[in-house]
């Protein structure tokens, strides 16, 4: 039975759907925001700088990057969660994003219910690394090298960053005992490894790949799941029999939770769209970067995969932040 608040409040909630529809039809009506959670000019401004005149040609708005560093993107992801779901605040998130609440005690919001996944740009595998003047050669070297001296020093851009993760993993997965020595960033771990003052670190490919080309870092082995054409002479840890899971950072967009779906989508088809194009591929590639373009149910899905697995890890090896 009917009564006159319960009609009035299906009239409301009618009303609201109708307003969202007609809001998402004539999407983008104004200048859209993205949200970055780390300093420009790093691995995750790149694909939003690359990306963003071609998105304002395709929506006839401008396309307005606001980075927001701090606490690996906890502050952005907040913001962007108490944004409103209506399509003007985007964040290009980094994978931190899936691993911040298993190394962080209380975030102040919800990784999996508070946003709404959009479309998954590319990854950047993590790599083995080594400086130029160390005698290791592959990866085995390094191995028999930490095992005749227990403790060795391993680099990474801070607890709970992927190269992090990788090292507890690889460390497990070939019983060795490595210290690890974190850095407040990628730049001066890779200054500390290219110095010889640490023998290795499991490091971001497209924050390394020109030290690489440069002839101040050596690759040994590839983290992800395949070689890379930067890179196309460096085995993958898995071709050594040292597999770990996957750690490659990805770089996609998300919105806060609500988001209209058909603006999910259209978000989704542009980009999937602009990463057909022969030139911006290339650029992400040069990079070292491998196109993923997954869309939002499969983006979804690798967060929540992510999360899991990165739980487990941190517990086994007392990943916490403070």
């Amino acid at each position: 039975m009917f009564t006159r608040r319960s009609m009035l409040a299906a009239g409301m909630a009618s009303g609201l759907i109708t307003q969202a529809k007609a809001q998402a039809s004539n999407w983008p009506d104004r200048p859209v925001r993205m949200i970055i959670g780390y300093p420009a000019g790093g691995p995750t401004d790149f694909p939003g700088r690359l990306l963003q005149e071609p998105l304002q040609r395709l929506w006839g708005q401008p396309v307005v990057i606001e980075n927001r560093p701090g606490a690996s993107q906890v502050i952005a992801s907040e913001g962007v969660a108490r944004s409103a779901p209506d399509g003007y605040t985007i964040f290009l998130a980094a994978s931190t994003h899936a691993s911040n609440a298993a190394v962080h005690p209380r975030l102040p919001y919800d990784t999996i219910n508070d946003f709404t996944p959009i479309v998954n740009i590319y990854a950047s595998p993590t790599v083995l690394f080594t400086g130029m003047g160390q005698p290791y050669r592959t990866a085995q070297d390094l191995v028999a090298a930490a095992r005749r001296e227990p403790g060795m020093a391993f680099a990474s851009s801070g607890v709970g960053s992927s190269g992090h993760f990788a090292l507890e993993m690889f460390r497990k997965k070939m019983n060795l005992d490595l210290t690890h020595v974190p850095y407040r960033g990628a730049v001066p771990a890779l200054q500390d490894v290219i110095g010889g003052r640490v023998p290795g670190t499991f490091s971001t490919l497209s924050g390394a790949i020109a030290l690489a080309r440069d002839g101040k870092l050596r690759p040994l082995a590839i983290g992800g799941p395949e070689r890379v054409p930067v890179l196309p002479d460096v085995p993958t840890l898995d071709e050594l029999g040292m597999g770990i899971p996957d750690t490659s950072p990805w770089y996609g967009f998300i919105a806060p939770r609500g988001l209209a779906r058909d603006i999910v989508e259209r978000i989704t088809r542009d980009v999937q769209g602009l990463l057909r194009d022969a030139t911006i591929r290339q650029r992400l590639i040069d990079q070292g970067g491998v196109i993923l373009g997954e869309g939002p149910d499969a983006f979804t899905a690798r967060i929540a995969r992510e999360l899991a697995e990165n739980v487990v890890v941190a517990r086994e090896s007392n990943i916490r932040v403070e």
